[in-house]
Formats: structure tokens, C-alpha cells, sequence
């Protein structure tokens, strides 16, 4: 495991506003042992899909990075999609949860769900 503390080494930012979503969801279950892990794998029409959940594993070539005091993990296999990703969390009468910005995936299905 790989722990970096600037955040820009990685390539993937979070916002302020993720990073209190995120500090609020660990705060309502009470949990202070989880990392917010953000990966892709093979799925969707576009052929690669985000994952995005908590996760308390350490896992051999996790890139771990601190965001103002939220933990965010990327595997090896995942980090060469997400250069230059920005997660957020918005919270609008249109849509609400995180939403991930990827200048590298060259395109993305209708729906959003997945990436090429």
C-alpha cells in the first residue's frame, strides 16, 4: 500500500463538498475504520463502469490519498482511468449523490453509468 498525502500526485480530487458528505455518512454510522474506495471494472454498454462504496480493506498497490481528513483509495489496476477525475457530491432537486468527472474517458453511455 502506497499512502500519499498530496493529493494532486494522484490525480483524483475530491470536493469540499464530498469530502463533508463522506465525513457525515461515516459520522451517522460510526465508523471511523473506512476509506472511500473509488475503482472501475469491466461492465456497462460503455465497457467500464466506477465503483464507488467504503471499504476497510488495505489491499497489495492501494494508492491511498488524505482529502482533508477523508481516505481515498485506488487500486493499481484503476488509476491510470481516473487521472485527472474529480469526485463531488451535489445535492440539487434534479439529482443528489456523488458524481464523478473523468477528462480521460473518451466517451460515456447515455445514462452515465459506465466509460470508454
Amino acid at each position: 500500500m502506497t499512502v500519499q498525502t498530496d493529493a494532486t500526485t494522484q490525480g483524483v480530487t475530491l470536493t469540499d463538498a464530498a469530502v463533508e458528505k463522506v465525513k457525515s455518512l461515516l459520522a451517522q454510522e460510526g465508523r471511523d475504520d473506512l476509506r472511500l474506495r473509488l475503482g472501475v471494472a469491466p461492465g456497462g454498454c460503455s465497457g467500464l463502469r466506477y465503483q464507488l462504496y467504503f471499504d476497510e480493506r488495505q489491499l497489495d498497490g492501494d494508492i491511498v490519498t488524505d482529502h482533508n481528513g477523508v481516505e481515498l483509495v485506488v487500486d493499481r489496476y484503476s488509476m491510470p482511468y481516473l487521472t485527472g477525475a474529480t469526485i463531488d457530491f451535489v445535492d440539487t432537486i434534479e439529482k443528489q449523490g456523488f458524481t464523478i468527472d473523468n477528462p480521460s474517458a473518451q466517451s460515456s453511455c447515455a445514462c452515465g453509468d459506465s466509460f470508454h
